[in-house]
């Protein structure tokens, strides 16, 4: 399937003894394939990994440091820390020393959701808490003169992973160390959400110029995780070069916060302040639907009565293409009455209410544009200078604005120095703005190529805060693809919650129970319920193997499908 390294989960002693025979057995049949082997909580495990894998993970949060359990700790001194810091010393040193002495390495892969307590007492859970648990770690191996690990910072949250990695870097630039990062966003799920979900945490620090190896982790049959990981190595690699002319970038990943912009809603144009979908429709198929066929295009309810509403994924506003012909404004007053945002050329058969586009170059060359309902929305290309930017903004006034990057190969860096520029103009800094990129048909590239790099792309902007919504074109997706994946990239992202989220681990071995059945059962009984978070664990790390208190607990509440 083209992946270069395969990790190994073992559980005990008995699975570390078969993985000499797993190795003995690959070598024999030509497979050269780099073997990590998975360890929690088991150091003597690890030890006899050693011999036979050629990397070992361990889990800061489990490997020494104690579960949690959140009530046994009410004070923590100095001397505790220090007291702790040596049990791990003492417990990860003989791991050290034999991976250094057979020339193998490590990976401490700390993980959101499996923090030690006393970490949590002292951090909470937080990004800093994983980044310090990282960092005691890496200082065990340099005190040995080990330097052949590698960090991973995994959380379920995008936003919360995409931070952690980002402090882990800032931090070690300040302590002068130069190690790799293994990527990932563990408990993805399944389908086009785990795979969503993947890219905008993977694709943001890639397009940060962060990360050596990466894994997309699926509720899935493993081999099925290797094709989105290619694609987004593709983002990587299409990114490089691809920079934009230097500037100063405005924003508070810098220090490590994160913030969204603060915009100004306008009250005739119905957008959602917690993140737009837009689609894109051609005159010719606005003509073409009856008022069925409109609801289903964007998502709309039709009542028996004939009353059109507005339903968890409808589409917030509409971007006609091409100029409207007469009796178009009919149709149109249906959307606008719903309300749903109408985009259109300006023209004579404009209706009412509707929002007249226009591209920024023909603002510039105009005069000042007159107040109308539902004012006007720019089109910039992310090209323009700041003095330009000024210009057209003064001149119309904008209801909002859509970003669509000439250069599709650079549309992240383009993006990030229009929202800088943007942020220090006073008319500008204020008004949504939605990304608009266009994916175009590529040899070689399927739908789910298609998705992960989109996906990476709108992601990397959204987790920084920047974009209050998006409009997605693609060749290869379908109008009903197009609005589904719009609203579990903003749910991904963590801004607009349109439906239920579930959480749910890789099958990676921990399993006493079939999680992939488990999971598709949840789902279809619960996949009603927006808003709702539901997690499906099916492992002894992150709390919840079937032995658990805590899983006996889910098992209970969902006792209709378990």
């Amino acid at each position: 399937m083209g992946i270069n390294i395969v990790r190994l989960t073992v559980q005990g002693m008995r699975e570390a003894k078969a993985c000499e025979h797993i190795k003995k057995r690959l070598l024999e049949d030509g497979y050269k394939t780099p073997l990590v082997a998975d360890i929690h909580f088991t150091p003597k495990v690890a030890l006899v990994c050693a011999d036979f894998v050629d990397k070992v993970r361990v889990n800061p949060g489990n490997f020494a440091d104690g579960r949690k359990s959140f009530d046994t700790i009410s004070e923590l001194t100095e001397e505790d820390v220090q007291e702790a810091k040596d049990a791990i010393e003492e417990a990860l040193t003989p791991l050290v020393l034999k991976l250094k002495e057979q020339n193998k390495s490590m990976r401490i892969g700390v993980n959101h959701g499996s923090l030690a307590e006393r970490i949590l007492f002292q951090y909470g859970d937080s990004p800093e808490g994983m980044v310090a648990s990282a960092i005691e770690f890496g200082e065990i191996c340099r005190k040995h003169d080990f330097h052949n690990f590698i960090f991973s910072m995994k959380s379920s949250n995008p936003q919360v992973m995409v931070n952690a990695y980002r402090q882990l870097a800032r931090e070690m630039y300040k302590l002068g160390w130069d190690y790799p990062l293994h990527l990932g966003v563990t408990e993805a799920g399944g389908g086009s959400d785990g795979r969503i979900k993947s890219a905008v945490g993977i694709g943001a620090l890639l397009l940060d110029g962060l990360g050596d190896t990466i894994r997309v982790s699926l509720t899935e049959d493993p081999e099925f995780e290797a094709k989105p990981c290619i694609a987004l190595r593709g983002v990587a690699e299409g990114a490089l070069g691809k920079g934009v002319t230097a500037f100063e970038e405005h924003s508070e990943r810098r220090n490590g916060q994160f913030s969204r912009r603060k915009c100004e809603y306008p009250i005739d144009v119905p957008l959602n302040q917690d993140g737009s979908v837009l689609a894109r429709m051609s005159v010719k198929e606005l003509k073409d639907l009856d008022t069925a066929g409109l609801c289903d295009r964007l998502g709309l309810r039709l009542r028996a009565d004939g009353d059109v509403q507005k339903d968890w994924k409808s589409v917030d506003a509409v971007v006609i293409d091409g100029m409207l012909p007469p009796g178009a404004g009919v149709k149109l007053k249906t959307l606008l009455d719903v309300p749903t945002g109408v985009l259109c050329k300006a023209g004579p058969n404009v209706p009412e209410g509707a929002t007249v586009l226009m591209t920024a170059e023909a603002v510039a060359e105009g005069e000042s544009l007159p107040e109308r309902l539902g004012g006007y929305a720019v089109v910039f290309s992310g090209e323009e200078s700041q003095d330009s930017m000024k210009d057209v903004l003064d001149k119309a006034s904008p209801r909002f604005i859509l970003l669509k990057p000439i250069t599709r190969d650079a549309r992240t860096f383009i993006a990030r120095r229009f929202f800088a520029q943007l942020s220090q103009l006073e008319k500008g800094k204020s008004v949504p703005t939605m990304l608009w990129f266009d994916y175009a048909k590529e040899d070689g590239k399927d739908q789910d190529d298609v998705v992960v790099e989109a996906s990476a792309d709108f992601g990397s902007l959204f987790v920084d805060g920047m974009g209050e919504g998006l409009l997605w074109d693609a060749e290869d997706l379908s109008a009903d693809e197009l609005r589904e994946s719009s609203f579990n990239l903003l749910q991904a992202s963590r801004m607009r919650i349109s439906k239920t989220e579930f959480i749910s681990c890789p099958s990676c071995g921990r399993t006493l129970f079939d999680l992939q059945e488990t999971t598709a059962k949840i789902q279809a009984r619960t996949g009603h319920l927006p808003g709702v978070r539901i997690a499906v664990m099916g492992c002894i790390v992150n709390g919840h193997g079937p032995q658990s208190p805590s899983m006996f607990c889910l098992q209970s509440r969902l006792h209709f499908v378990c």
